[in-house]
């Protein structure tokens, strides 16, 4: 297995780990089997998990860490339930893996999520975006996302895109916001 270029999940992971300077508070937009929401709980004071999947909630909260709130509804509403700014957002888009693949994120609450993300992320703070193209909606968020993402002001944000040269054109993606 490659150390560097193997799972896109694990480059976010270390990505995270070893650029985000204040790790106070972190947000998994999408916390599907909840391997991410692990993983910034055991860095951040605070991590609040969203998913439409009231099972996914469900499974996660049975056994979560006291620094996590889980929030049963959409990443687009990050307003709604945060007041406060973040050190750090991760979105793993696509479907919950081993679940129903007909529920997928869809890229208009995607699009309006990173939006706000960008909104509430503390300057100095990194969003990590892995976008997962092998099924339409995800190739539509994709386009939509990497679009909206060129206008961002470079003065403001540094965004980068990591992706597979040699592999499938549906291998995933990641994207790498700093704000400045």
């Amino acid at each position: 297995m490659y150390r560097y270029v193997g799972n896109i999940s694990d480059l976010s992971h270390y990505i995270i780990k070893d650029f985000v300077l204040n790790k106070e508070v972190a947000i998994d937009a999408t916390l599907g089997n909840g391997y991410d929401t692990d993983f910034l709980s055991s860095l951040f004071k605070k991590v609040y998990t969203f998913d439409i999947q009231k099972e996914a909630c469900d499974n996660y909260s049975a056994n979560k860490k006291d620094n996590v709130e889980v929030i049963n509804d959409s990443h687009h509403l990050f307003k709604k339930y945060i007041n406060e700014k973040v050190d750090c957002i991760m979105y793993n888009l696509g479907f919950l893996p081993g679940g129903d693949k007909s529920i997928t994120t869809l890229h208009k609450t995607s699009l309006k999520s990173i939006k706000e993300g960008l909104e509430i992320l503390k300057n100095g703070g990194i969003m990590t975006i892995c976008i997962y193209r092998g099924h339409s909606e995800g190739k539509i968020e994709e386009s939509c996302i990497l679009e909206y993402l060129k206008t961002l002001p470079k003065n403001q944000f540094g965004v980068m895109v990591q992706t597979y040269l040699n592999r499938q054109e549906i291998s995933p993606l990641l994207v790498v916001i700093e704000k400045k």
